[in-house]
C-alpha cells in the first residue's frame, strides 16, 4: 500500500478545511445582526420607557408644588406665568412662599427636554393639568410621542382639589 498517497490526499483535505466557505461567513454575519438588532431593539424600548418614568416622576413634583402653592396662596399660579410661578413669585400673590415650591431654581423638563404645558381649568374638569407632550413634543402623538398628564401617570389616586 501506498501510505505516501493518503497522506497527500489527507493533507489536501486539511488544507481546503482551513478557510470557512462563502456560505458560511454570510451565515455568521446574518446571525451576528440578528443579535445586534435585537439587543438594540431592547435596549433602546427600555431607554424610552425609563423616560416615561422619569417625566411621570417630574409631573407628580410640580402637581405637587401647584398644590402646595394653591394651600399657601389660596389660587393656583396665573396661567399666564405658568410654571414659573413656582419659583418667582408673580405679582398680586400674597401667602407665596420665599423659597419657591421647587428645590431647584429653574423649571424641569421632561425626559426629552421639552418644556411642560400648565394649564388652568382644562376641558377634564380638573383644577388643573401639567403636561408632557412626549418624545415628538407635540400633542396627538402615540406610543412614546403620547402626551402625559399629571392626572395620568397613575400616581394620584383622588382628585386634588
Amino acid at each position: 500500500m501506498n501510505t505516501k498517497g493518503i497522506n497527500m490526499n489527507t493533507n489536501k483535505q486539511n488544507r481546503n478545511r482551513k478557510a470557512f466557505t462563502m456560505v458560511e461567513l454570510m451565515a455568521v454575519i446574518i446571525i451576528v445582526g440578528l443579535l445586534f438588532a435585537t439587543a438594540v431593539g431592547t435596549f433602546m424600548g427600555r431607554t424610552d420607557k425609563a423616560k416615561v418614568t422619569t417625566s411621570k416622576a417630574s409631573l407628580k413634583v410640580l402637581h405637587n408644588a401647584v398644590i402646595q402653592f394653591k394651600m399657601d396662596t389660596g389660587q393656583y399660579p396665573p396661567e399666564e406665568d405658568g410654571l414659573l410661578s413656582l419659583i418667582e413669585q408673580p405679582m398680586d400673590v400674597t401667602g407665596w412662599a420665599p423659597e419657591g415650591y421647587l428645590e431647584s431654581t429653574e423649571l424641569p423638563t421632561d425626559a426629552w427636554g421639552n418644556e411642560f404645558v400648565y394649564q388652568l381649568n382644562p376641558e377634564s374638569g380638573k383644577p388643573f393639568v401639567i403636561i408632557s407632550y412626549g418624545a415628538n413634543g407635540e400633542e396627538d402623538g402615540e406610543s412614546y410621542d403620547e402626551e402625559t398628564e399629571n392626572y395620568d401617570t397613575d400616581l394620584y389616586s383622588t382628585d386634588a382639589r
